[in-house]
């Protein structure tokens, strides 16, 4: 063996038992968080994962009556306004029925999606994009739901709205364009 052969043959023996040596080591360090300065020893960070939880949804709740749960953010609870484009829903309003009326959505995307539960709904109405929406019978939280398009600037009286039709929730909205 030349002894430049020798030279990197001890090299890489030595990076090797390092590795093996090291692994252990380096495995074997502490997986915790650390520890905030000056705040409470038991404080963690908040989780980086994504959930799609809708923001401010319990204020949301208590304050316009409904129920937003998760989405993609494409879909979002905005004030009805007339000049813009929007996706309304219409409600039974009353001591029976909900607060608003009328709760509009802003579609952000061609493609979007949000879950919600909204009681007594009798009418969608789209303007610039084609929606479909799941509602199922508000006597019947087993029932499965039932899927309803509406074609860009289209309504679709669904529920109570429809001839025969029982109150209804609306559990999820997409927007399919």
């Amino acid at each position: 063996m030349t002894p430049r052969m020798r030279r990197m043959l001890a090299v890489a023996g030595a990076a090797a038992l390092v590795a093996l040596v090291g692994a252990p080591v380096l495995a074997s360090a502490d997986p915790g968080p650390p520890q905030p300065t000056g705040g409470s020893a038991g404080a963690t960070p908040p989780s980086a994962v994504e959930d799609f939880a809708y923001p401010n949804a319990d204020q949301i709740q208590r304050d316009q009556g409904i129920k937003l749960i998760k989405g993609d953010g494409h879909i979002t609870l905005s004030t009805c306004d007339d000049s813009l484009q929007q996706i309304k829903v219409l409600t039974v309003q009353g001591q029976s029925g909900d607060v608003q009326g009328a709760y509009c959505f802003k579609a952000t995307a061609k493609t979007g999606y949000l879950a919600l539960e909204l009681p007594r709904v009798f009418a969608l109405e789209t303007a610039d994009h084609p929606i479909s929406a799941d509602l199922r019978p508000q006597a019947d939280p087993s029932a499965p739901a039932k899927t309803v398009n509406v074609d860009k600037n289209g309504y679709q009286s669904v529920g109570e709205g429809a001839a025969g039709g029982a109150p209804a929730v609306l559990l999820e909205l997409r927007v399919t364009g």
